[in-house]
């Protein structure tokens, strides 16, 4: 079992930041990859960006060079710094994390509303 808390969502201005962080515990060793994704009132999850175990990043081509992926494996803790953002930016965002073996997320946090006003 793997448990994510999310947070450093919320409310900016088009063109401004913000910073998302998501804590792990439990069988973390077991983790293969982990990553954001956001979801869109009526739409299906979509991934925003990934790491890996070993470190490699992939991102959406909709937030490419406008976010970074990142991870503190002392404090157990991955980031999402967002800058330039845009309103349709806007959606609830999730820290997944995929299990060694697994080839779907298979762990989710509770998600965190993003609010990006023009």
């Amino acid at each position: 079992q793997v448990q994510l808390v999310e947070s450093g969502g919320g409310l900016v201005q088009a063109g401004g930041s913000l910073s998302l962080s998501c804590v792990a515990s439990g069988f973390i060793f077991s983790v293969s990859a982990m990553g954001w994704y956001r979801q869109f009132p009526g739409k299906q999850r979509e991934l925003v960006a990934a790491i890996t175990r070993g470190g490699r990043t992939n991102y959406s081509d909709s937030v490419k060079g406008r976010f970074t992926i990142s991870r503190d494996g002392a404090k157990n803790t991955m980031y999402l710094q967002m800058n330039s953002l845009k309103p349709e930016d806007t959606a609830v965002y999730y820290c997944g994390v995929k299990s060694l073996g697994r080839r779907d997320y298979d762990y989710w946090g509770q998600g965190t509303q993003v609010t990006v006003s023009s």
